[in-house]
Parts: C-alpha cells; sequence; structure tokens
C-alpha cells in the first residue's frame, strides 16, 4: 500500500513539472489534443467502469482532413499506476483498411473517429486486471496524449 501511494506522488510531482509546451492541451469537451498532429483523446465511458470500456480518438484534423490520403501511425496502450504496460486497446470500430478487433499498436490509419475497446484484461497473462486507477496513452506518429480512467469491480 506504500508503495502505490509513492507512484501517486511521484506521478503528481511529474504531471506539476511537465513544461506546458510539452503538454498535451485539454479542450472543453474534456479531450485532450495530440500536440501536432490535430488528433485528440477522448474520455473513456463508462468511468469508472466495471466490465469493460470504450475510448474514443480522432486521428488527423478530423473531421476537415485536409489531407484525407495520408496514413498515421497509432498505438493506444494502458498503463497501471506504476507506469507499466498492461494492455493494448482494439479498435472497435473498423476503416476501411483496418479491421475490428485488430491491437492498436503501431497500426496505420488514416484521418477520421475512431472507439478503441478495453476489456481490463492484461494482455499477456488474460487475466482481469485488479481495481485502480490506469492511464492510457494515444500516440500518434509517436506524439503522446494520456488520460486517466478507474476500473472499480462491482
Amino acid at each position: 500500500m506504500k508503495l502505490r501511494w509513492t507512484a501517486v506522488v511521484i506521478v503528481a510531482v511529474f504531471s506539476a513539472l511537465t513544461p506546458s509546451h510539452l503538454a498535451a492541451q485539454a479542450n472543453s469537451a474534456g479531450s485532450k489534443k495530440v500536440a501536432g498532429s490535430g488528433s485528440e483523446l477522448g474520455q473513456n465511458s463508462p468511468n469508472p467502469f466495471t466490465v469493460d470500456t470504450k475510448i474514443p480518438f480522432t486521428v488527423g484534423d478530423y473531421p476537415a482532413c485536409s489531407d484525407p490520403s495520408r496514413v498515421y501511425r497509432v498505438s493506444l496502450r494502458i498503463y497501471n499506476i506504476l507506469a507499466q504496460r498492461v494492455a493494448v486497446t482494439v479498435l472497435q470500430d473498423g476503416s476501411a483498411s483496418v479491421a475490428s478487433g485488430t491491437p492498436l499498436e503501431g497500426v496505420s490509419l488514416s484521418c477520421g473517429q475512431y472507439t478503441a475497446y478495453w476489456d481490463a484484461k492484461n494482455s499477456k497473462t488474460g487475466r482481469e486486471v485488479p481495481p485502480g486507477f490506469y492511464m492510457y496513452r494515444l500516440e500518434v506518429d509517436g506524439r503522446p496524449a494520456v488520460k486517466k480512467m478507474t476500473y472499480s469491480k462491482q
């Protein structure tokens, strides 16, 4: 328990010390912009969640899509409070080039609006993760945006 509180304090301190020019910007809808890419990471729903959750995100400058033929390299991963990767989300709504259920790990996506899915299971073990706080990180062409979510068991 002491280790968990230490980790929370460390995350809070690093968040406070992150220079504003490196931090992703939040808009009024609660999403975070991925700096320099026009992409956005939305809040997972439901939050807190008990079984599974969906994470909305956009790639490129959707809906304008100034260059619809451009392809972006996208990853969306889940981390625990100790910053250990526990899962890779899967694409819920497929696109013309990527099927539903594809793990979002270095996937090439065109400009558009997407939804990721996570079933609260560890990708390596297949076991359910413990209740707690988790972070999810969207990377578009290597540029990140991070948000937090809460998993609670009933």
